[in-house]
């Protein structure tokens, strides 16, 4: 090779020569020759501005999201609260009267001569309104009854039902026993009541209103 090649292969752009590696892109910033046409800085800097941005409408639409989600729970679980309260003041309702009637059928079943003025006292403490007033009226014939003829009845409640009820009143069916001893039956009599008991609320307490054979 003459001198004159060899000077004429120094000055050749070392791009074309052999394996040589892509040229750094310049220092002042300015995209590089196979860059898109027109994506200076400035082009650059407003893509990323975009993507921050778009980046962070998306992070402000999740607190939203949990803020709404938040709130559904919120009404679901105070939802779920009333109505598990609600179911058990009903189910303790149902038990304060069924209680009630049972203590009353069995009070009404339930007379010894030899202390009827208490006993016909415990069917006065559970009762309210007509029953009360007629049975009251009647205590002075009865206790004279149950003395002559010696009589006691002593009652057993078998199954009590709730036929009707809200919030103050109920209706309840009442099946009892009871074994009557008396002058004419000295060695007993069983006997079986079927009644029908009204009760209502009264300053926190479940009262006979009503009592009727039934059966």
């Amino acid at each position: 090779m003459s001198t004159d090649e060899i000077r004429a292969d120094a000055l050749q752009d070392p791009a074309q020569v052999g394996d040589a590696t892509e040229a750094p892109a310049p220092a002042d910033g300015t995209p590089p020759d196979d860059a898109p046409a027109g994506d200076t800085r400035a082009a650059r800097a407003r893509r990323l501005g975009d993507r921050l941005a778009a980046a962070a409408r998306r992070g402000a639409a999740l607190p939203a999201t949990l803020a709404v989600a938040t709130v559904a729970a919120t009404a679901l679980s105070g939802w779920l609260c009333v109505e598990v309260y609600e179911q058990r003041a009903a189910a303790d309702r149902q038990q304060d009267v069924l209680a009630a009637a049972r203590q009353s059928a069995l009070n009404f079943t339930s007379l010894d001569y030899r202390h009827y003025d208490r006993d016909s006292e415990n069917v006065l403490k559970g009762a309210t309104g007509d029953f009360k007033e007629q049975f009251a009226a009647q205590t002075d014939e009865l206790t004279k009854l149950v003395a002559a003829n010696k009589s006691v009845s002593q009652g057993q409640v078998l199954e009590a039902g709730i036929v009707s009820a809200d919030e103050k009143s109920a209706r309840v069916l009442v099946v009892a026993d009871s074994k009557v001893t008396n002058t004419a039956a000295p060695e007993g009599q069983a006997r079986t009541y079927r009644l029908q008991l009204d009760l209502v609320l009264e300053r926190g307490r479940w009262l006979t209103s009503d009592v009727e054979f039934v059966g």
